[in-house]
């Protein structure tokens, strides 16, 4: 009695910790700053410039070639250059530690060529020098003494002033010139294939996709990814006036009226292969740079506006420079801003030149800053997140309900006496708690905050999954639920051992417990990521406080305690996300009108994707009816978490009702978390400004609870968030417990008395925590582009096997123990192989994983003697079950 509780002082012990962690990445000072200058105090404009990292880890940023005036400059001609100047940055090394070096030289002096970073080096596509334009394409690679220069195919036709961007290994060449003049701009579209290089397949460009907009030359281009797929971003530019009128996209140009810039943008997807047409940038631009800003963001931090183009011999020396306007572009709402931080205002914008990624941060070498002008300076731009402190009524909010939840698992730790008790609560759990702890266990925080994101990146094609439990509920209560009450069960693999052999109940267990370790991990490290945007705490520190508390009140508390802290949480989960719908619409412009004419305008209500590809980002509506009714089929049949709910109440009716209100509660709950995804869309369609391009997508919906909600509500929704992960994690904790004990001590007699099983499961909770907790701080990847995705991906390569020994006993006479430890490890292999080799959707991981343990477990069956003793354990002579 005296080490009871030890338990909980160890965990607030843990808490105290984990508070302690440091807060790294939180509040670092973003904006421009400067990197040591290309040794070429002129500077030079159309560079080859590239980055990319070395087998060591060493970063290089390359520059070469380029052209610049000799002073006096208005009295010179334009020089084209060949040196090579490299910059190395080893891992660890600070901004003053690094120093130029030189390159050596490119074959011939070359400028304006289309760049490229290339994971093994740069690529320089085309360019010019004073006589001619150039069908070239150079690989430049450092090789620790000098760059090394190698030769790729060469362009179907010269180019020069066009751009080039790096696409799912294929590189992306749009527009251009080829000649010396802008007349001769194209429309041309080429693509290389990188995967054929080496390979027998010819190594050479094609033509892609034709260009829709007009010919260009000295636009911007970029990667990114809107949504559904990564695409590529085409901004800007000019062209050669060819009639009386400029199109619609256009800015009429004062000093040279035959010259138009443009201000249209093109998108092209990867998944669609199509380009279409996107909103146009709020002014002309022209020959400045583009980046990738976070998961969603195009970066332009300034460009040639072209209000004094022409009038440069005119002007001179008195020239300004091009425009400091940044803008900002995202790429889900179609929306840009200029207005999103006043520490991205660029000190100097650099045009004729290529931004690239280097030591993390976006970086400008060298460029023109005004005509004839270059300038050898090497500007950097790192992106800040937005901070806001949390508050004391936020604090107050979430504590107090997190310290209640603790206070539930302390009142039911008095009453476990027993590991039936600790386990199913005594069974004398009322109907409609227990149909809360399965709802708020499914839904978990992933849903809470990975469905608003998807239903704001996407549409509401994914609602049809969840919309699957109301069938599978059919089968749970009359199939799957009656044959866990009538063996009495405690774990649901007991019925494996009933209907197979002991050997696939512990598979079955031991595959379960693995799941749920992962399970915990995930969820945790991924809400702790999300959470990170919404409160002062690094993810870390969420993950800690999410697992401390957790095994604090499940430890002690038992299945009462879980169910309970369940049930309260589901009220939570679900008043703060009608609060958060309610605060979204009065955002919106023209509020619930305006959020239906946005969602409509940007088919956000899309509700079915009618095609046959099963690897689509833009998900099937087949892989989502097939892969959602395998998915719950698998947790409301094989899944330890919820088959102890159907235990936990007094008779089998209780349970059927349990069951039959969660599905009446996913319905409500599907509307109302695809409709914060879909008012997110709206309200940040209406203020693109409040965005914060170092988000991820997963974030957005955290944040709009950090920045847009009253103190005390932000608290209330934040608590949330951490109600669903720990109704998640409490399960996890509680029934990895619950199998270990059940299915691999008990059988083998490991203690004497119940207290010691008692103590045993309190022991193997604590531990369990523990694991997972700790995996998920190992788990912590800000790179994830979507939760939700992550999260069924592991659903689908533990449950899918689960869910097949399940489904094999049930509808198979013939199946026997050995078939179905065939099936299970073939299911595994199929379900590992899909991940791991495959572009599969996700989403159908579980409904290969069942066919191929129920095909390959039944059909290797046959080899061995059939099954004795099954009577009551299939379909087919199931016992009606009397009422307990």
């Amino acid at each position: 009695m005296t080490q009871r509780p030890s338990l909980p002082y160890a965990a607030l012990s843990c808490l105290v910790a984990a508070m302690m962690l440091p807060a790294s990445g939180r509040g670092e000072e973003g904006g421009w700053d400067e990197l040591p200058p290309i040794p070429n105090a002129l500077g030079v404009a159309g560079p080859v410039t590239g980055a990319y990292t070395l087998s060591d880890g060493s970063e290089v940023l390359l520059v070469g070639g380029g052209a610049n005036f000799p002073q006096p400059v208005w009295e010179t001609t334009k020089q084209w250059v060949d040196e090579i100047h490299v910059l190395v940055s080893p891992p660890g090394s600070s901004v003053t530690d690094l120093q130029w070096s030189s390159g050596g030289h490119l074959p011939r002096p070359l400028g304006y060529s289309a760049c490229v970073s290339l994971p093994d080096g740069v690529l320089a596509i085309g360019g010019n020098d004073a006589d001619a334009v150039y069908a070239d394409v150079l690989l430049l690679q450092w090789d620790g003494q000098q760059v090394r220069v190698t030769e790729f195919p060469k362009l179907p036709s010269p180019n020069v002033y066009g751009q080039a961007v790096l696409l799912q290994n294929r590189v992306h060449l749009i527009g251009g010139q080829t000649e010396q003049g802008l007349e001769s701009a194209t429309t041309e579209h080429w693509v290389l294939d990188l995967a054929d290089r080496g390979q027998g397949e010819p190594f050479r460009w094609r033509a892609g996709v034709p260009f829709p907009g007009p010919s260009r030359a000295f636009h911007m281009a970029a990667p990114q990814h809107n949504g559904y797929f990564d695409c590529l971003y085409v901004i800007g530019g000019r062209r050669q006036r060819d009639d009386g009128a400029p199109p619609p996209s256009s800015g009429v140009l004062v000093g040279a009226p035959d010259v138009e810039v443009l201000r249209d943008v093109w998108e092209f997807s990867t998944g669609s292969q199509q380009w279409r047409r996107r909103a146009d940038c709020p002014a002309p631009m022209m020959a400045g740079v583009a980046s990738a800003l976070g998961q969603s963001h195009i970066l332009l931090p300034g460009a040639d506006q072209g209000e004094l183009f022409g009038q440069a011999d005119q002007l001179k020396d008195e020239h300004p420079g091009f425009s400091t306007q940044g803008f900002l572009y995202h790429t889900i709402t179609d929306t840009w801003t200029d207005t999103w931080s006043e520490s991205a205002q660029v000190p100097q914008t650099h045009v004729t030149t290529t931004a690239v990624r280097f030591r993390g941060d976006i970086v400008v070498p060298s460029g023109e800053v005004r005509p004839r002008v270059r300038t050898p300076q090497v500007l950097s731009y790192r992106a800040s997140s937005k901070q806001r402190a949390f508050g004391w009524l936020n604090y107050v909010v979430l504590f107090g309900y997190l310290l209640a939840m603790v206070g539930v698992g302390l009142y039911f730790g008095k009453r476990n006496q027993s590991t039936d008790q600790f386990f199913r609560g005594g069974q004398s759990i009322p109907a409609w708690a227990a149909g809360c702890s399965i709802f708020a266990t499914m839904l978990s925080s992933l849903t809470y905050t990975g469905v608003p994101s998807k239903a704001f990146a996407q549409d509401w094609v994914y609602a049809l999954g969840n919309l699957m439990i109301p069938a599978v509920a059919v089968i749970a209560v009359y199939i799957a639920m009656p044959f866990f009450r009538q063996i009495n069960a405690t774990s649901a693999y007991e019925y494996l051992e009933h209907r197979f052999n002991r050997g696939v109940r512990v598979f079955g267990s031991l595959s379960f417990t693995v799941y749920h370790l992962f399970r915990m991990a995930v969820v945790m490290s991924l809400t702790g990521l999300a959470l990170a945007v919404a409160t002062p705490l690094t993810p870390a520190q969420s993950v800690m406080l999410m697992g401390v508390l957790s095994i604090l009140y499940c430890t002690v508390g038992g299945i009462e305690a879980v169910i309970w802290t369940d049930t309260i949480q589901t009220f939570v989960l679900l008043g703060g996300a009608f609060v958060a719908v309610l605060l979204l619409v009065q955002g919106i412009d023209g509020g619930w009108s305006g959020l239906w004419e946005s969602a409509v305008a940007a088919d956000k209500l899309n509700v079915a994707n009618l095609h046959w590809d099963p690897t689509s980002s833009q998900i099937a509506l087949w892989v989502i009816v097939l892969g959602g009714f395998a998915q719950n089929i698998s947790s409301y049949t094989a899944d330890q978490a919820v088959v102890q709910r159907y235990m936990t109440t007094a008779t089998s009716r209780q349970a059927a009702q349990s069951i039959w209100l969660n599905a009446v509660l996913v319905i409500p709950a599907t509307i109302l978390f695809f409709g914060i995804g879909t008012a997110l869309f709206a309200f940040y369609r209406n203020h693109p400004e409040k965005l914060d391009p170092t988000m991820t997508t997963d974030q957005v919906f955290p944040q709009f609870i950090a920045w847009e909600m009253p103190a005390g509500l932000a608290g209330l929704l934040v608590a949330g968030v951490f109600a669903a992960a720990q109704s998640t994690v409490s399960t996890s904790m509680n029934s990895t417990a619950t199998a270990v004990v059940t299915d691999f001590l008990r059988p083998v007699g490991a203690f004497r008395s119940e207290r010691s099983y008692l103590r045993a499961a309190r022991v193997a909770t604590l531990l369990f925590g523990v694991v997972g907790t700790c995996l998920g701080l190992v788990f912590v990847n800000p790179e994830i582009r979507s939760l939700f995705e992550q999260f069924i991906k592991v659903i689908g390569l533990f449950m899918g096997v689960l869910g097949g020994l399940f489904v094999l006993g049930v509808l198979t006479r013939r199946a026997n123990g050995p078939g179905a430890l065939i099936g299970a490890f073939c299911g595994a292999a199929v379900m590992f192989g899909l991940w791991k080799f495959s572009r599969i959707n996700g989403y159908l991981y579980t409904a290969s994983g069942v066919s191929a343990c129920f095909v390959t477990g039944y059909i290797a069956s046959w080899m061995f003697p059939p099954p004795t003793d099954i009577q009551g354990l299939t379909i087919y002579d199931r016992k009606p079950l009397q009422e307990d």
